[in-house]
């Protein structure tokens, strides 16, 4: 037996995952509280819309990209979990239509009560995502922690022409997704030991993909704006989209994937606190069809770790840009559109 084996990390933690961010009311509170930063035209991305990394120019052909994202254990395995935190953190870099450059780990571990052993495959399994996202491993910063936690600052490469964000939707553009949600429910169902090995199997698969097919796929297409769904759910992220574009988006509910077991088990009572923050705070934001379920509203509120890219593009490459994204053997889905009305507000529709 190795040491892992009688390892349940997600019992050290009350959160999570993405689960376990600030939420986005508290957070805004703590963020209003900034001073306005200096005026600097190499910025290109910042704090303003609440992108999913920061942009810097160095020149007329380059700029960086950087992101940082860490967390508490979302699955029990260690080496999983390393892999799912570096996706999770990988992922922004790909939703700005950047390429992953150097990435440093961040780690706090309890190295006194668990086995060093565990922490090896942590890093073990995040050496390999980052790898295969073709980045390279600078370095990092450990502290002692009674809980554990876990993620990667990322810097990237980009055109500063070529850079993607959350703000540039338009009305008529399409919107895909490229992972399906329930992330949020099914890992609290892995803590309270309610999923089978299999089914535990496929979510975190679904984690630990990186977004870099997608984010690839689309780079020829006219994409107008993007971001990856994580914390802040379906929903949040999408009313970051439509607030930062000044536009309104129309999501289609019956077309949003779920993973298998998602309802069931939303149904059965575990539906994470981060989820009904998430909800909470959209509030005013979004507006639901009348006699849609409490609990279907929950799960397109439900808080993703590593989840797909929410892409906005143009009606025209809408169905080339689907039917590409199938063929590389991503799980793409069209959930709604951009509309000129009721701009900053998300209209849920059957």
């Amino acid at each position: 037996m190795s040491p892992n084996d009688s390892i349940k990390l997600t019992s050290l933690s009350s959160k999570g995952g993405c689960g376990c961010k600030i939420g986005p009311a508290d957070l805004s509170q703590v963020l209003r509280n900034l001073p306005p930063a200096e005026p600097n035209p190499n910025l290109l991305v910042g704090l303003d819309t609440s992108d999913d990394a920061g942009v810097y120019k160095l020149s007329e052909e380059l700029a960086l990209v950087q992101t940082v994202d860490f967390f508490t254990p979302i699955v029990d395995d260690p080496y999983s979990f390393g892999q799912v935190a570096a996706a999770n953190a990988i992922s922004d870099i790909y939703a700005m239509g950047g390429k992953p450059l150097t990435v440093l780990n961040i780690v706090a571990f309890p190295i006194r009560t668990l086995d060093k052993q565990v922490l090896a495959d942590i890093l073990r399994g995040a050496a390999d995502k980052v790898k295969e996202a073709g980045a390279t491993l600078v370095g990092g910063h450990s502290i002692d922690d009674n809980e554990p936690k876990f993620g990667l600052a990322v810097t990237g490469l980009i055109h500063p022409g070529k850079v993607r964000t959350n703000a540039g939707a338009r009305p008529g553009d399409q919107l895909i997704l490229t992972k399906p949600i329930g992330v949020g429910i099914l890992t609290t169902s892995i803590k309270k030991e309610r999923l089978s090995p299999e089914e535990v199997a496929q979510v975190t698969e679904v984690m630990a993909t990186l977004n870099k097919t997608a984010a690839e796929t689309m780079e020829p297409y006219d994409v107008h704006a993007c971001t990856d769904v994580t914390g802040f759910g379906l929903l949040g992220h999408a009313s970051e989209m439509a607030k930062g574009s000044g536009a309104g988006i129309r999501i289609a509910g019956s077309r949003v994937p779920l993973l298998p077991r998602v309802r069931e088990l939303a149904e059965a009572g575990f539906v994470p606190g981060g989820t009904k923050n998430n909800y909470t705070h959209l509030d005013g934001s979004v507006s639901f069809p009348a006699g849609m379920d409490q609990l279907d509203q929950w799960i397109l509120c439900d808080a993703v770790t590593s989840g797909g890219l929410l892409i906005a593009v143009d009606p025209s490459q809408a169905d080339e840009l689907h039917k590409a994204l199938r063929g590389a053997g991503v799980d793409a889905h069209r959930i709604g559109e951009v509309t000129a009305d009721h701009p900053g507000h998300i209209v849920v529709i059957e």
